[in-house]
């Protein structure tokens, strides 16, 4: 996907939470550690839970926003953020720590991508969104650890 605009890095960001939500979800069946296999059935329903906000962002964002092309995007060095394979069973055979490291880092890929954006805004209204995004990702990825923390616990 060409991202050009900031509609279409939501759409992306969307996309991204999806394909993660569905990796997740179908490598919970095939996962033999109970508790790895009830981390993934959580956060593939976080992920799906974090596609639906995106949505909402996109549905509801400015439309001058959302039509404000991403320059510094599309000039620089920024590569595709996404799971680490294209395989929807990517998970099945990982440890617990393992998974919850790599779905950490994803998120933290894109809170630094909206970061960086941030400050090369032109407009407010683009500003403004793409902070209303990185407080959302922000916000679930304190949720995440928090309940991951307790999941561990058990």
């Amino acid at each position: 996907m060409e991202i050009t605009t900031f509609e279409d890095l939501i759409d992306w960001t969307r996309q991204l939470h999806a394909h993660l939500s569905r990796s997740l979800h179908e490598s919970a069946k095939l996962n033999n550690d109970e508790k790895a296999s009830a981390l993934l059935d959580y956060l593939s329903r976080h992920e799906s839970l974090l596609e639906k906000a995106v949505r909402e962002f996109e549905n509801q964002a400015e439309p001058k926003a959302m039509s404000t092309r991403l320059y510094d995007y599309l000039n620089n060095q920024h590569k595709p953020i996404g799971p680490s394979a294209d395989s929807y069973t990517h998970y099945a055979s990982m440890s617990f720590e393992d998974i919850a490291r790599e779905v950490f880092q994803f998120h933290d890929q894109v809170m630094d991508l909206y970061d960086s954006l941030i400050g090369k805004a032109e407009i407010p209204e683009a500003k403004s969104l793409l902070e209303d995004l990185l407080a959302l990702e922000e916000h679930e990825a304190m949720r995440l650890a928090s309940q991951i923390g307790r999941m561990q616990d058990l």
